[in-house]
This record gives structure tokens, C-alpha cells and sequence, in this order.
């Protein structure tokens, strides 16, 4: 079951992940919310839309931008509304 984990800490975890482009994305309620904090950052794909940032806080040490997903995904990403992928050394294990 995929796992996403930082600093020790396991920050998402479930069997119903969505692939893209390499990526898994965590489904909403797989994620531990008390572990990220909304960023500012937005970047934009040509073909998902919109992403927004987290970062990720655990025992006091800040991941920025560590984690990302799209709140309104254009039609062709719709699979991955609100669903959480993750980075800058988050290591997602199968």
C-alpha cells in the first residue's frame, strides 16, 4: 500500500492512490491534514489546471511546497480533485 513519508512520520496512506504522470495521489481522507500547511504557491499545468501547495510541518521542521493538488482540475484530471501528491523528499513507497 503506498505510503507517504517525511521526518519519520507517515503523512498519507492508502491502497486507492491515482498514478499520474509518475506521481501517486493520496484521495483526500488517506491524508493527515495536522501535518501540512497551506502554502502560497500556485503553479499551472496545461492539461490538470490550477495546483496549490502545502507544506509539510513535522516536529518542527518545514518541508516547503512539499506537497501539492488540485482543488478545481480541468476535465481530464478530474480523477485527481483534491487529491494529495507529494515531493521535495517525501519518499512514496509501493
Amino acid at each position: 500500500m503506498p505510503k507517504a513519508i517525511w521526518n519519520g512520520a507517515v503523512i498519507a496512506e492508502s491502497s486507492k492512490t491515482v498514478k499520474v504522470e509518475g506521481n501517486d495521489y493520496f484521495p483526500p481522507d488517506s491524508v493527515r491534514r495536522e501535518f501540512l500547511a497551506q502554502s502560497q504557491t500556485h503553479t499551472v499545468c496545461p492539461w490538470k489546471g490550477t495546483a496549490s501547495y502545502y507544506d509539510v510541518v513535522i516536529d518542527g521542521k518545514v518541508n516547503r511546497d512539499g506537497a501539492w493538488f488540485y482543488p478545481d482540475p480541468k476535465p481530464a484530471a478530474s480523477e485527481i480533485k483534491d487529491h494529495v501528491a507529494f515531493w521535495h523528499g517525501v519518499e512514496v513507497t509501493p
